[in-house]
């Protein structure tokens, strides 16, 4: 059995968990980042990308929002290169409360968000396709977010300070010993090995999970796993942040993220965040939610749907008994479980957002420094990530710029996002254990329309040409990545999305026969 010591041990490799591996790294404390998949793969890669502006939470949850505009303003600083400042706007449509928005620009005041109401016509030339029957818009400072990018440049950052992460390693068991986390045993997926690592302190980051691994140490933690979906169109309806002006519901929001745009999304409690999935009539739910911003929504093309689980800490019910997730706060909680259930080095951060990230690994830790007697300054709020150093902030354009640069000697591998052969290359080089469903999150390839029909087996080859792969972990890559883009195409495969699955069916299976490839 493998034998490690490290510090600061973080479970979870969300933008929490990232977020605290940094902050770790950045006070130079030596930290292990563990994950039972890749980064980002549970609720910071399943949401729409939104960057608040808090103006969604200003009447119902003025802590939160108050939170967001902080950290909107310091993320645009440190993180500029994986957000696109699209702007947001709110809008009273005809079915909404035309009360709430007086309501709404006076929360935005008391929390310090920047607004201004712009007249209706003026919303509608920076957005012909909006309702035209809206009758007051407002203006926020939203933006949108590359989740991933954000995650995987706090890792780079860390790991350049010397920091340790292992993607594809499940917590086996935590290790208590004399009343105390000792550390904790986990399992190498990729290997089928054991690994221990003995630690200082342990923090619990693994969010709708993080009631199960509190478990493992004896220690309750009642997170309610909120599901929401969320639908991607295949091209940007909208270029700015839409929301509609009134409480927290479903469907209210239209994010552009890269070169889709993104609707959501619902909010119920869920037992288990690993059973969850996209039901028929929400997505007609959100389809048809959608009208009310976009006249004309529901016959768009939808190209993909998938679901999210947020980690909710009710904080009047611990126990976890909650019927309305709409109504807990999302603001988040440090939990020292020394004080709280007398197992010592045992720390877990839930709740929140991912706009409050940086937030919630300071807040975490500051108490994990306080444990090891080793209180250093934050430095996350001024030291940008790495590619974010010059304050540029990522614009839909790079890409196609990029291309047309050096076109003639690097061909392009995936033409919806227009990735090319030197874009896999560099992320190969990065990354040489990762896997073609590793290598999507970080490049996007089969993101766009085809998800993947043209450009999932190019990948996989020229990944086996470049002795990357074998020829069965080749093909054993590419049905693995087929099979998980099928879940979320899945619900919405009807008219053109319909007919591109079929061609890609005959792709897989009548030209490749992808289920019968050589082992």
């Amino acid at each position: 059995m493998t034998q490690l010591e490290t510090e600061v041990l973080v479970i979870g490799g969300g933008s929490t968990g990232a977020g605290v591996a940094w902050d770790s790294a950045l006070r130079g404390l030596h930290v292990t980042l563990v994950d039972r998949g890749d980064l980002a793969t549970g609720t910071t890669g399943r949401f729409h990308g939104l960057l608040h502006s808090g103006g969604r939470y200003v009447v119902k949850d003025p802590s939160s929002a108050r939170e967001c505009a902080r950290e909107n303003l310091i993320l645009r600083r440190v993180a500029s290169d994986c957000i696109e400042d699209t702007g947001g706007l709110f809008l009273t449509t005809p079915l909404d409360d035309p009360d709430y928005a007086d309501r709404f620009l006076g929360g935005c005041r008391e929390a310090d968000i920047p607004v201004e109401e712009i007249p209706v016509q003026a919303a509608l030339r920076q957005e012909p396709r909006l309702n035209p029957k809206i009758s007051r818009a407002f203006t926020v400072p939203d933006a949108s977010v590359d989740a991933w990018k954000t995650v995987w440049a706090c890792v780079r950052g860390a790991t350049a300070l010397g920091a340790r992460v292992l993607t594809y390693h499940s917590v086996v068991r935590l290790v208590v010993e004399g009343g105390a986390v000792r550390g904790a045993v986990l399992l190498d997926h990729q290997t089928g090995a054991e690994v221990t690592i003995h630690a200082q302190c342990t923090v619990n980051a693994s969010g709708a999970w993080s009631g199960h691994v509190a478990q493992l140490a004896g220690c309750e933690v009642g997170v309610v796993p909120g599901k929401g979906i969320m639908v991607a169109m295949n091209h940007r309806i909208v270029n700015t942040v839409v929301n509609r002006c009134t409480m927290p519901g479903d469907g209210d929001i239209i994010v552009p993220i890269r070169t889709v745009c993104v609707i959501g999304t619902t909010d119920v409690p869920v037992t288990d965040p690993d059973a969850i999935s996209a039901t028929p009539a929400e997505v007609a739910e959100m389809m048809e939610a959608g009208e009310a911003l976009v006249p004309g929504f529901g016959q768009s093309r939808a190209l993909r749907v998938w679901a999210g689980a947020r980690p909710l800490l009710p904080k009047s019910s611990p126990d976890g008994d909650v019927k309305d997730t709409r109504e807990v706060t999302r603001s988040h909680s440090v939990l020292d479980h020394a004080e709280r259930d007398g197992i010592g080095n045992f720390v877990t951060i839930t709740g929140g957002k991912f706009t409050t990230f940086r937030l919630m690994a300071e807040d975490a830790v500051n108490l994990v420094g306080r444990k090891l007697g080793r209180e250093l300054e934050c430095r996350t709020a001024t030291e940008p990530l790495p590619d974010s150093e010059a304050q540029h902030y990522y614009w839909i354009g790079a890409r196609q710029q990029e291309m047309e640069a050096d076109a003639a000697d690097d061909p392009l591998i995936c033409e919806c996002e227009l990735v090319s052969r030197r874009d896999l290359q560099v992320a190969v080089a990065r990354r040489p254990e990762a896997q073609l469903d590793d290598l999507r999150r970080a490049l996007r390839v089969g993101m766009g329309p085809c998800q993947g029909g043209f450009c999932a087996f190019r990948v996989a080859g020229l990944l086996h040409q470049d002795g990357h792969f074998r020829r069965s972990a080749a093909n054993q890559s590419l049905r693995a990545f087929v099979e998980e883009r099928w879940k979320g195409v899945k619900p919405i495969s009807w008219g053109d999305q319909a007919r591109q699955t079929r061609l890609d069916e005959w792709i897989f299976q009548g030209t490749l026969d992808l289920e019968h490839l050589p082992e």
